[in-house]
């Protein structure tokens, strides 16, 4: 197949009802950041496009929990995250919302030609309705029982515990999310997009990469989970898929058909539609043709996502292109995995998460380096983990003591030798290196080398191995520290200052590769280190022509350069540091476990799922008195507390420290969950759980029994 004449990137809509996490970053966003950013490096024609998801059931469920409207909701979270993309680095030629008008526009053209063209079915069917709140449920309405993995509250569209696709009828025991009732089945109509009909081409496009008789992509160039859950998905038989809602809050089907009054476009035929009105949206903008990067066979298109997307991305947004008739398809849809915490699956209904925002915020300054371990943990073929000792550990061993110990000791002898001047050296000039011990010229044994190890990176990002390209990265790096080790400069400046001039100036040559290679990676230190350097920013091509000058044996920093001044790229963290931010996560985690039920508000008062007499049996709750109350050490919102039992004492540690005065806890009475499993917390182990009410304004307050109540009795 040729190399495509121009490349179309996206990046997953993040909806827009909370703000991002880590694993957002590790799943659809880093990932297609480096492969843009090293494209236009190679001065390829790329437009890389996301914007914000804003219809759909979960964000009517977020407003009416918040107490506001749906746009408002929208609005909040999409200003947050074009903050947070910013701040991280992201660098998308646009970020779009499909609230705008033109997606709208664009959302029901696509509808229309579709329908026009008879590839919808239009089908009446039985969903779930739910009688109290008098509507039809979304598949979010609704929750249930996941017949994969026993979760007890997946929804109606996926479980988000082990990822499966479900549709809302195969849930077990499901329950409206509005009133807590149990929904009944009632008929209803929609538009069905067949995806049976489309399920041959399909299966020939997925498999073996070819459509119509014509290879569009490689099969073997894509992940083996993302080929693995499609083809699983194809072999199970596809069923025809509804492609309207009853819903208040989205994008109305074309209000000429007939049917049409109340239905809006299932979100997940809107949200990817998202990437086509993101596009035009930036041709307008910017003077340009959107056509030829959606409708062009030379444009390579390409998703990154995570893989609670494939089957979306693989199978149902290809379908609606094909039958539109007028786009092409993705070449590649590399699918990361999932990221965990710390040991734990990442969750926002828990609290346990690393909010980027909150990062950025916390650690100003330091966006490289959570970037540079995210890459460094990407979850590319299989599931991986964030925790902030590993974190810690690359930052100081990795970024400390190899790639900023290497630049630094460059720049810092070359001011103290030739006055930041790149020394003059002679071709002729014979150099051992750390490699290579034999007499080499520096043109072939170094130059060479290190356009050997470039290319390599470059060969392992067009296979969206970025873990793999990162280490190239590092390993320039470290070749560089164990030339200069070997070489000491610092021993023969006098007695062999040709020599020395020559080490030096292929150290320079070695950094000012690493100021353009790190773009992709560590954008903001390329920008730091080109200004030492006294270069401009990395522009587009300079991978391109750098390489170029390495193959022609030209030096790409010029003999006689000025430097500027040098600093320090990266800084050593503290313990301290670490500990505080694993403090925060335990906390703020435990003051939602204990206050979830109640902060969390619905129509039906935030009622959890029913449980059986028999479980209400195994609670043991006791009346207590609190003897003494204090802080715990280096955590904010903890307290320790010791209650007495009436039969024997114990320690309870509670995140209440922002809402109760430990001195003002001494004697009072409360009730305590006594059977809870013991949980060590900021190093003190905890035996149960208090008791607490929250009012919808935060405001918490103890339950207690009234009368005289001694310590020790059981509520039943």
């Amino acid at each position: 197949m040729q190399p495509p004449k121009r490349y179309l990137v996206t990046s997953a809509l993040p909806y827009a009802n909370g703000p991002l996490h880590i694993g957002h970053l590790a799943g659809a966003y880093l990932s297609a950041d480096i492969y843009v950013r090293f494209l236009r490096l190679q001065g390829k024609d790329v437009v890389f496009v996301c914007g914000s998801d804003e219809h759909g059931a979960a964000i009517t469920i977020k407003a009416k929990k918040e107490g506001i409207t749906p746009k408002e909701v929208v609005d909040k979270y999409h200003s947050l995250f074009e903050d947070t993309f910013k701040k991280i680095g992201m660098s998308f030629d646009i970020y779009h919302r499909t609230s705008a008008e033109l997606h709208h526009q664009t959302s029901q053209e696509i509808f229309r030609t579709l329908n026009d063209k008879g590839e919808f079915e239009l089908k009446t069917s039985e969903q779930y309705y739910d009688e109290e709140a008098d509507q039809f449920l979304a598949d979010r309405y609704i929750t249930g029982t996941c017949p994969n993995c026993s979760h007890e509250e997946a929804y109606g569209d996926q479980c988000e515990n082990c990822g499966t696709t479900l549709s809302p009828t195969e849930l077990i025991d499901p329950k409206s999310t509005i009133t807590g009732a149990k929904p009944i089945l009632k008929e209803t109509s929609h538009w069905y997009l067949p995806l049976d009909k489309y399920e041959a081409w399909l299966k020939e496009w997925v498999e073996n990469g070819v459509v119509d008789g014509t290879s569009l992509h490689d099969p073997a160039d894509w992940k083996n989970h993302v080929l693995g859950q499609c083809k699983s998905w194809l072999d199970n038989g596809l069923q025809g898929r509804a492609m309207t809602r009853d819903l208040d809050w989205g994008i109305d089907v074309p209000q000429e058909l007939e049917g049409a009054e109340g239905k809006k476009l299932y979100v997940w035929m809107d949200a990817p539609i998202g990437y086509i009105s993101a596009t035009k949206q930036w041709a307008i903008d910017n003077d340009k043709d959107w056509k030829p990067y959606w409708q062009d066979k030379e444009t390579a298109l390409i998703h990154f996502i995570g893989k609670d997307n494939i089957v979306f991305h693989c199978l149902i947004f290809p379908a609606i292109l094909k039958a539109h008739g007028d786009y092409i398809l993705p070449v590649n849809v590399p699918a990361n995995q999932f990221l965990n915490l710390e040991g734990k699956k990442i969750s926002t209904s828990k609290n346990w998460a690393i909010w980027v925002h909150e990062y950025l915020e916390e650690m100003p300054g330091m966006e490289d380096e959570l970037r540079y371990f995210m890459m460094k943990s990407m979850p590319e073929s299989r599931d991986s983990e964030f925790t902030w000792k590993a974190f810690q550990e690359a930052n100081n061993n990795e970024l400390v003591n190899n790639l900023a110990n290497f630049i630094n000791r460059v720049l810092v002898l070359t001011k103290k030798y030739y006055d930041s001047v790149v020394p003059e050296f002679h071709e002729d000039e014979v150099l051992a290196s750390a490699q290579n011990s034999s007499d080499e010229s520096y043109h072939d044994s170094e130059l060479l080398g290190l356009f050997d190890k470039l290319d390599e990176m470059r060969s392992f990002i067009h296979k969206f191995e970025f873990r793999a390209a990162l280490k190239c990265m590092m390993e320039i790096s470290a070749l560089g520290n164990q030339f200069l080790q070997f070489n000491e400069p610092w021993k023969t400046i006098k007695d062999d200052p040709e020599n020395v001039q020559a080490v030096m100036n292929l150290a320079l040559q070695y950094v000012t590769a690493l100021s353009v290679v790190m773009k992709p990676f560590l954008p903001f230190t390329s920008d730091k280190l080109r200004n030492m350097l006294n270069l401009p920013e990395v522009g587009d091509g300079a991978y391109l022509n750098m390489m170029n000058d390495l193959a022609e044996g030209s030096l790409i920093l010029e003999q006689g350069h000025k430097l500027n001044e040098s600093a320090h790229l990266f800084s050593r963290i503290d313990d301290s540091v670490i500990q505080k931010q694993l403090d925060k996560l335990q906390a703020t985690a435990t003051v939602t476990e204990e206050t979830k039920s109640a902060t969390e508000e619905n129509s039906n008062g935030g009622l959890k799922s029913t449980i059986s007499y028999d479980d209400f049996q195994k609670l043991d709750i006791r009346t207590a008195k609190i003897l003494e109350a204090k802080k715990v050490e280096g955590a904010d919102k903890l307290l320790e507390l010791t209650v007495d039992l009436g039969f024997e004492k114990r320690t309870v540690v509670s995140g209440i420290a922002k809402q109760f005065a430990p001195d003002n806890l001494k004697g009072k009475k409360i009730l305590l969950l006594a059977n809870l499993a013991p949980r060590k917390i900021r190093g003190v182990e905890s035996n149960g759980m208090i008791l607490l009410a929250e009012d919808g304004s935060g405001n918490l307050s103890f339950v207690q029994p009234e009368g005289e109540f001694g310590n020790g009795f059981e509520v039943r």
